[in-house]
């Protein structure tokens, strides 16, 4: 009895294990409102050649719907406002791109946002940032509202290219 209770107590005491996840609300105008709760990774990207640097990309993915944040810089990761890049802006250097993709039934759904900030609070060996914008749904047009938070995200070894294609 006194060893299982030890256990028991030893079990009670341990930290909780963070999971690192992106919340969204997207906001259909007129529609509905559809809510992503997922698990987030946040990658360094890689440019020509495979050299680092040009950013960072953070995806949080369950099921069919999720986040993807990339964050584009010439240089170091600051903390602040990044304005929301429109998705064939190739000449800015520094800003973000926000998609997301959720399912509605059986189809899937997505938008890109055109507009908005990301303020990223922290930067170190980890990241945490809210995307809030607007963008038109693939589909259909429609008007969306987005508010993406991504909670502390350790920054991984792994990588990820962040070419822009078209």
């Amino acid at each position: 009895m006194a060893l299982a209770l030890s256990l028991l107590g030893t079990a009670w005491c341990r930290a909780a294990h963070h999971e690192p996840r992106v919340h969204a609300l997207l906001s259909r105008q007129g529609k509905d409102t559809v809510r992503i709760d997922a698990p987030a990774r946040a990658l360094r990207c890689t440019g020509p050649g495979g050299q680092i640097g040009r950013g960072l990309l953070l995806q949080g993915v369950n099921g069919g719907n999720g986040v993807l944040v990339w964050l584009r810089t010439p240089d170091s990761m600051t903390t602040g406002a990044w304005p929301v890049l429109q998705r064939g802006d190739t000449l800015t250097t520094r800003g973000a791109t926000v998609g997301v993709r959720f399912m509605l039934g059986e189809m899937a759904r997505g938008a890109p946002l055109d507009s908005g900030t990301v303020w990223v609070t922290r930067a170190d060996s980890a990241i945490a940032l809210v995307a809030r914008g607007t963008g038109a749904e693939t589909l259909t047009s429609t008007r969306m509202a987005v508010e993406a938070t991504f909670d502390a995200v350790p920054i991984g070894a792994d990588t990820a290219s962040c070419r822009f294609q078209m």
